[in-house]
């Protein structure tokens, strides 16, 4: 029985954020943070270096490995106007990887700031890189919504990822109101990110160490990645009055065999890492439904209302078996597919028992999808935090949310 699109009033998800409650800095130590513990309406709290106490033997924790780009660049026009460019992703080549790897020439999808100083020809700026100088010019092309395309070029055989890395800055989230400083070149990065694309850390990710990590191994706790590129629609507002007025953003995903294998036969929890994981692991579900139906010319790709369209669907050990058909039959070790999906209270949770997330944004689609697997014991959670010296958003503490 298919479900209609949900009627939720945005102001349902809204709480006073104080300015004071922003963590606008990480703490020295990544795994000092404070940890708040939410099981089937219990709440505790400890510290994240602590854990592994919190965690049922032979869970499944799946992280995303992306990592942030130096997306913001500066430029200065011939009047020495400052424009700033926010890239967002590839457009040509538009596969991440070979974008990164090109050499003279990438063209991207980009937000400009002060794009009105900008009128006509090309940007130039100079970047150090290891060889020398190098000139990189940018030269802006279409406009629509989501921003302009631009076309970078270069005059040296450095690949684009050498030279965003040497002109660009870490875009910290908007909302710390502070420039990025050295520091958060280390600190905005999980330390097992590896894949470059995100304009935005997974934060969930941020308060893990190696000590952490080991403390979880000796547990019988198992480890496994899958790959979603954040984009700057994540820090999107919701400015409708009803969520069916709120346009969900596209991000790539891409997922191993050996992933969904792991998924199929896992016997534990699955615990996600973040939102990002949560949103690609559901997403997975959604996907594997739709696949039988798809031929080698369709788009891999989740719509944002496809849960609440599809009806209850099949089990998830069916969805699965699907893609690895799938993937067979096509000869692939990796599943590469978008996501548009938008997860808010109403849905039916196919894959996680559970995840660690930060506290997020008031009336955010991440807030909503808290909600959507604490149900209405969201409010006395965020309560809690804020009566007991939590700190918020990207660089604050951790909450672990379970299912029994």
């Amino acid at each position: 029985m298919m479900m209609p699109v949900p009627v939720i009033q945005v102001n349902d998800y809204d709480y006073d954020l104080p300015e004071e409650r922003i963590a606008k800095f990480p703490l020295p130590e990544r795994d000092q943070s404070k940890l708040l513990v939410w099981k089937e309406n219990q709440l505790s709290e400890t510290v994240f270096s602590e854990s592994d106490q919190c965690l049922p033997e032979n869970s499944l924790l799946i992280s995303n490995n992306t990592r942030v780009i130096h997306a913001r660049m500066l430029f200065e026009n011939i009047t020495g106007a400052k424009i700033e460019i926010f890239c967002l992703e590839p457009w040509n080549p538009a596969d991440y990887q070979l974008s990164f790897q090109q050499t003279a020439s990438v063209e991207w999808r980009c937000l400009v700031g002060n794009a009105k100083k900008w009128k006509v020809g090309k940007l130039e700026k100079w970047v150090d890189v290891s060889g020398g100088r190098v000139l990189l010019k940018a030269e802006k092309s279409l406009q629509d919504e989501l921003g302009f395309l631009i076309r970078f070029t270069w005059d040296s055989n450095d690949t684009f990822a050498t030279i965003l890395e040497s002109a660009g800055k870490i875009p910290i989230p908007p909302y710390l109101n502070r420039p990025a400083e050295e520091s958060d070149d280390d600190r905005y990065q999980t330390i097992y990110a590896r894949t470059d694309g995100s304009v935005a850390a997974p934060t969930a990710g941020l308060h893990f160490t190696e000590a952490v990590l080991n403390k979880l191994k000796k547990k019988n706790i198992l480890f496994d990645e899958l790959t979603l590129h954040v984009g700057a629609g994540t820090f999107q507002p919701v400015k409708s009055e009803e969520i069916s007025g709120h346009a969900m953003h596209t991000e790539t995903v891409i997922v191993s065999r050996a992933l969904i294998l792991r998924l199929l036969n896992h016997k534990g929890k699955i615990i996600a890492v973040g939102t990002t994981s949560v949103r690609s692991l559901e997403s997975l579900y959604w996907l594997g439904i739709r696949i039988p139906e798809l031929d080698k010319r369709d788009e891999l790709h989740v719509s944002q209302w496809d849960p609440y369209q599809k009806g209850r669907g099949i089990s998830a050990a069916e969805s699965m078996l699907n893609l690895l058909q799938f993937m067979d039959q096509n000869h692939l070790d990796h599943l590469r597919f978008n996501t548009a999906i938008i997860i808010v209270p109403g849905y039916d949770f196919r894959i996680i028992d559970g995840m660690f997330t930060n506290f997020h944004q008031p009336r955010s689609t991440l807030l909503m999808l808290v909600a959507a697997f604490l149900g209405t014991d969201w409010k006395h959670t965020y309560s809690y935090a804020l009566e007991n010296g939590f700190r918020f958003l990207s660089y604050g503490d951790s909450n672990l949310y379970l299912k029994s």
